[in-house]
């Protein structure tokens, strides 16, 4: 899978958890569910592009990503 489509498929989930006021529980929101549905090939992905660049990731979906990691250690 490319890292475009996963990129694209954050954003996506984090464009969901956004209406969330309490943007804390969104990024929960959005990190429970890439780390409870992705493959770990997906996930893997999406951690090395957010380490090189992560630009094209939104806030929420950054802030997502840093709590996966942030688990990871």
């Amino acid at each position: 899978m490319k890292v475009e489509k996963l990129v694209k498929m954050a954003n996506d989930i984090s464009n969901f958890f956004d209406s969330e006021s309490d943007k804390n529980i969104a990024a929960i929101g959005v990190k429970d569910h890439i780390t409870h549905t992705w493959e770990p090939r997906m996930l893997k992905l999406l951690l090395e592009y957010a380490q090189q660049d992560g630009a094209e990731l939104s806030v929420l979906a950054r802030d997502a990503v840093s709590r996966i990691q942030a688990e990871a250690k």
